[in-house]
């Protein structure tokens, strides 16, 4: 921690079913990683991985286009820590998917005398 001044930042998780927004005030130098750990936001959802999960501000991943890890990125006045959950299905094989399925109907349409 580099200074004594505090910053306002906030912790987010979300499940389809429940959610939970921690507003936090913590040193200046303090890291996406370690205000997650001092929210306590594991305790209310256990399935959290921190070894493991993505992290970002506002939507922006950390660790990618050029942003810190967690453990590096120190957070600026406001930011959001969001706590990223694992991908049911990948959503390209899904777009794959539907697209597969639209074509077939159309297919059928067709030999049935129908159009789409």
């Amino acid at each position: 921690m580099t200074d004594n001044k505090m910053i306002v930042v906030e912790v987010v998780y979300g499940l389809p079913e429940k959610q939970k927004l921690i507003q936090l005030n913590v040193p200046v130098g303090t890291t996406a990683l370690q205000v997650v750990e001092q929210s306590g936001i594991v305790q209310s959802f256990p399935q959290i991985d921190l070894d493991n999960c993505k992290m970002g501000i506002f939507a922006q991943v950390l660790g990618t286009k050029g942003l810190a890890e967690p453990s590096e990125y120190q957070l600026q006045e406001r930011d959001r820590v969001e706590i990223y959950r694992p991908l049911i299905a990948d959503p390209k094989e899904v777009r794959r998917r539907r697209a597969e399925e639209a074509k077939l109907k159309k297919e059928q349409a067709e030999i049935e005398g129908k159009t789409v």
